[in-house]
């Protein structure tokens, strides 16, 4: 049988592991370095200092807290 699609924040993982050059665990670090922080501050973060693209970051950002409990 065949994996169920991928859906939510995740789905971007593979085009930002490709667009960014490092891996989402590298991203979700460099998310958790900057707690705490609220959501939009994350996002705004990753966007001006690695240039990453909104939706990206939001992803990103999205996943982390949710994993960590904190949304």
């Amino acid at each position: 049988m065949t994996e169920p699609p991928v859906r939510g924040p995740a789905s971007y993982f593979p085009s930002i592991e490709k667009t960014y050059g490092l891996p989402i665990s590298e991203w979700k670090a460099r998310v958790r370095a900057a707690y705490p922080g609220k959501h939009m501050e994350l996002v705004a973060r990753l966007k001006s200092e690695f240039g990453m693209g909104h939706g990206h970051a939001n992803a990103v950002v999205a996943h982390t807290l949710a994993e960590d409990g904190l949304k």
